[in-house]
């Protein structure tokens, strides 16, 4: 039926409406002396339908293989099609709150005149006689509010608030049909425990959709509406069971009605509420893997194409209804977190922390730290939560990030080899170097130190030959500061700020001379990022997390990767085969995950810090550990981690581990691919002079060193089956008397060893317990640790 069926049923109804507004009015604007006349003209000439804002809806984030792992909403509402709410929820709707809807015009006469025999008496209102599109006319006012005078307004529990209403109400039903008017109301309408609007009602009471909705469910849904806080389930069993009258009263009503029969009204009476309260969460916190969730939501904020300022882009962020598809993998996502849980525990004051990047796309593939996200108890600093994206710079919710480390090593081999060096040109390097002069900023300004002396790894001050590949295998400081010098520093600055490497603080870069030891403090988004350029040729690609927008119109967005060449293809072949060999003739020799792979290690000046950064074809990770109370405060010597202890953390001993056990799982499934082989034309070869007959001698003295401790080992076995001594030995070495405090470590992470000045790297694997039987004064724990 139309709003006014006819020309004869308009004077009627327009009078019969003037008539019972006047009446309903009488209480409040008799004193005014309004005539009949204006009273009729109210309702004969009806303002324009209210203003209808976009409903407030539900954004949700999706991994790569569309399942939800969070969402931001202002009010938790998921607009549906009327075609997608069943018909029994329709019914119950309509014959509990306005039984003659599709009759009227959007003034219910019989309801109405009701309403103003009972307030009359009451002198005010005491019953409600609106109409269902009265309503919708009520919450389109209160939703589209702007302030809180106009939010009251909307309520006001007056007479004047009724005639609008009732004037809206009559404007809506010429704009609309019956069944868009329900369809409004049903994702409009507030059911209690959170759920705005009749899907995300249904999920919260039910765990279903309202597609699904049974009779028994529908009519407890119905029956909310009407007093949705008083009979909000999720606060107790006197909220349940009022509910639960209410339910009842919906299937009285629907047999009275005779929508169901009376034996179905029973049955469904006697049936439990069958409440399946589904918790709804909000925002990253709870969502199941926070740090990603908060990297997503800042790229939200921050970019100018979701709205002019952060507070449009917010609200749009809470009330777009957006469905935003990002490249998170669970299997890699998962696999990071477990590994870094088995290393380093939510308590400890130092934290790990992991990034993995897809190479040639940059999409992020997972972000995942030792702590939780959120507040501790008692908002203490230190515990097992934190509000710092660990993973992440400052812009993503990161805080100010760790130093890098010997990391920052391999922008001066790429900067080397795109100039001219092949792979075995190298120097003869001395123990210590002092940066008095050679070099300049990008500026041109000489930033020599002569204060800073650097010395190689563990203060070991014999120097000797290195050429490009020892010296990164071996990681050796004063040899890549010498390389820096020769390269020149403003050349490595200008390498690293083509493969995306910022500060996490966001200021700008420290070009000093010990860049190349990686004095600036970065985040493991950005250096992963910075290495999967390695892995796919040279082609840097920006960090991506969002890869699809969806809006509420099922408009789709796709956000393509952001890359560019940034070094030479060859160039690239040519550090990946030189960091190739860190896992067999390196620092992480020993350690591997049974496929192609290139890496690097960092340990930083007095063990503030320790990083590796490494990567296949098809996957780049880098990870990060420091203390989060403050690395020069807390260095990471003498240190218990998870269930190990630790003389000093080095990139090989903890980091390393950390990205080999989370790596493996990460690409299972993917064929083992290698890189692409470097051109020997143009990279092999070189001369580096006296280095063929130091690494001779240095095999050698291995193997010397290896047969000794051999010797150690089995000292005792060798006694005894000569008959020296009695009873079967130990074999277990060192003697329980000479190992340290704590648990023994594994055998892949070395203790540390004296300190040093100037940068720190990591020692070749081997002889850790000999320096601990020659120096266990070095290697004892922290008190209280």
């Amino acid at each position: 039926m139309t709003v006014l069926r006819s020309a004869g049923m308009l004077g009627l109804a327009g009078a019969l409406g003037g008539v019972l507004a006047g009446a309903l009015a009488a209480p409040v604007v008799s004193g005014g002396g309004l005539a009949a006349k204006n009273v009729a003209d109210t309702f004969v000439h009806l303002p324009p339908a209210p203003r209808e804002e976009p409903l407030a809806q539900v954004t949700r984030l999706l991994d790569k293989d569309g399942r939800p792992f969070a969402q931001f909403y202002e009010a938790n509402r998921t607009a549906v099609p009327l075609a997608s709410v069943a018909p029994v929820m329709r019914r119950a709707i309509v014959a509990i709150e306005d039984s003659r809807f599709y009759e009227h015009g959007g003034l219910d006469v019989r309801g109405t005149l009701r309403a103003l025999l009972t307030n009359t008496q009451a002198g005010g209102i005491r019953q409600g006689g609106s109409s269902l599109t009265q309503q919708l006319v009520k919450n389109i006012l209160v939703e589209s509010a702007r302030t809180d005078e106009e939010r009251d307004r909307a309520r006001a529990p007056n007479m004047a608030r009724k005639i609008t209403e009732l004037r809206y109400a009559m404007a809506l039903e010429r704009k609309y049909r019956k069944d868009q008017i329900l369809e409004r109301y049903l994702n409009i309408a507030y059911f209690g425990a959170g759920a705005h609007g009749v899907e995300a009602a249904a999920r919260r009471f039910f765990s279903t959709s309202a597609a699904r909705l049974t009779l028994t469910q529908a009519a407890t849904l119905a029956g909310a509406v009407r007093m949705p806080y008083s009979t909000d389930p999720s606060l107790g069993a006197a909220h349940r069971g009022r509910l639960k009258d209410r339910r009842d009263l919906v299937l009285d009503r629907m047999a009275g009605l005779k929508i169901i029969t009376p034996q179905q009204a029973a049955a469904a009476k006697a049936a439990p509420l069958g409440l399946d309260l589904r918790p709804e969460p909000g925002g990253c916190e709870q969502s199941a893997y926070p740090f990603y969730c908060l990297y997503v939501q800042r790229e939200l904020l921050s970019n100018p194409a979701f709205g002019n300022n952060e507070a449009q882009r917010r609200a749009r962020m809470a009330r777009g209804g957006l469905t935003i598809r990002t490249s998170l993998d669970p299997i890699a996502q998962r696999a990071a977190e477990r590994a870094i849980r088995r290393h380093v525990h939510p308590d400890d004051t130092e934290v790990a922390a992991e990034a993995m990047v897809e190479p040639g796309t940059g999409r992020i593939r997972a972000m995942a730290a030792s702590k939780g996200f959120g507040r501790n108890p008692g908002n203490r600093k230190n515990g097992s939560r934190t509000t710092f994206n660990l993973v992440a710079d400052v812009a993503h919710g990161g805080g100010q990030g760790f130093q890098a480390g010997s990391t920052f090593k391999v922008f001066t081999l790429a900067t080397a080899l795109r100039q001219g060096w092949r792979f075995g040109d190298g120097f003869q390097t001395p123990g210590a170097l002092v940066p008095a002069a050679g070099y300049r900023n990008c500026a041109g300004r000489a930033v020599n130190d002569p204060d800073t002396r650097v010395l190689n790894a563990s203060g070991e001050g014999e120097g000797g030959p290195h050429s490009l590949e020892t010296g990164t295998w071996k990681s050796v400081n004063v040899f890549y500061m010498m390389l820096e010098r020769k390269v020149g520093l403003c050349n490595v600055v200008r390498t690293a700020k083509a493969l995306g490497v910022a500060r996490a603080d966001g200021t700008p870069l420290r070009e000093v001379p010990t860049f190349t030891l990686g004095i600036n403090e970065m985040d493991p988004v950005t250096v992963a990022a910075s290495f999967a350029a390695f892995a796919a040729r040279g082609s840097y690609c920006r960090p991506l997390a969002i890869v699809e927008i969806v809006g509420r119109d099922g408009r789709r967005t796709h956000v393509p990767p952001s890359c560019e060449q940034a070094i030479e293809r060859p160039v690239a072949d040519a550090v990946n085969h030189v960091l190739e060999g860190v896992f067999d003739k390196g620092t992480m020799k020993g350690q591997g995950i049974d496929r192609p792979a290139a890496g690097k290690t960092g340990t930083n000046n007095g063990y503030t810090s320790a990083w590796f950064a490494g990567y296949t074809p098809h996957l780049a990770a880098a990870v990060s550990v420091g203390d989060i109370r403050g690395s020069y405060r807390f260095p990471l010597q003498g240190v218990q981690i998870g269930d190990e202890y630790y003389g000093s953390v080095q990139g090989a001993s903890l980091p390393g581990p950390i990205w080999v056990e989370s790596m493996g799982p990460a690409l299972r499934g993917l064929e083992p691919k290698g890189f692409h082989p470097p051109d020997m034309a143009r990279f092999g070869g070189g001369d580096t002079p006296g280095l063929e007959k130091a690494l001779a001698e240095e095999e050698k003295r291995q193997k010397r060193r290896g047969d000794r401790a051999f010797a150690r080992r089995h000292r005792k076995l060798f006694q005894w089956l000569l008959g020296q001594t009695p009873g079967v030995p130990s074999l277990e070495w060192p003697p329980p008397d000479r190992r340290p405090h704590g648990p023994r470590p594994h055998a892949h992470q070395p203790y540390g060893g004296r300190p040093y000045a100037g940068r720190a790297e990591e020692r070749q694997p081997g002889e850790r317990w000999e320096r601990r039987r020659q120096e266990p004064w070095r290697h004892r724990p922290r008190h209280g640790r």
